[in-house]
């Protein structure tokens, strides 16, 4: 497990080969394996499932629960350059579920207690406790 100057609260436990750089993870959480997280601030007690990419600029509240396979993107449109461009950050809310295989763009923000169905493309804010669904992400809705 590459570590390099993160800061981990008590009772927090985690699945082997993670990569954790610059990151501040809070109190009684659990990380599976083969998750990511770059310079991102966690909450306490986070659920995070295994295969998760949580890079810079990301902000996760407490008490989150975040599926296995979600990734959070920081450019939505990576240069070819190598020039990287800051995106406006992200954030998660207290209480949050997000579901297995979730893709949030950057600059969204997650409302506490909102809900994001597995396999969602989260484009834009979802409001606190609305539950969103689909590519993109939308708010439930009749079939």
């Amino acid at each position: 497990m590459p570590i390099r100057d993160i800061k981990i609260g008590i009772g927090t436990g985690w699945a082997v080969l993670l990569n954790l750089y610059e990151c501040t993870i809070g109190k009684h959480c659990k990380i599976g394996s083969f998750t990511e997280i770059g310079p991102a601030v966690i909450g306490d007690n986070v659920n995070i499932g295994a295969f998760c990419f949580i890079p810079e600029g990301v902000k996760i509240g407490n008490s989150v629960f975040i599926g296995p396979r979600v990734t959070f993107l920081n450019d939505k449109h990576p240069p070819s350059n190598g020039a990287w461009r800051r995106e406006p950050g992200t954030c998660v809310c207290d209480g949050a579920v997000i579901g297995g295989g979730a893709v949030i763009l950057p600059g969204v923000t997650i409302g506490t207690g909102a809900m994001v169905g597995a396999g969602s493309v989260v484009t834009k804010d979802v409001p606190a406790g609305t539950t969103v669904y689909g590519n993109p992400a939308r708010e439930g809705r009749n079939a």
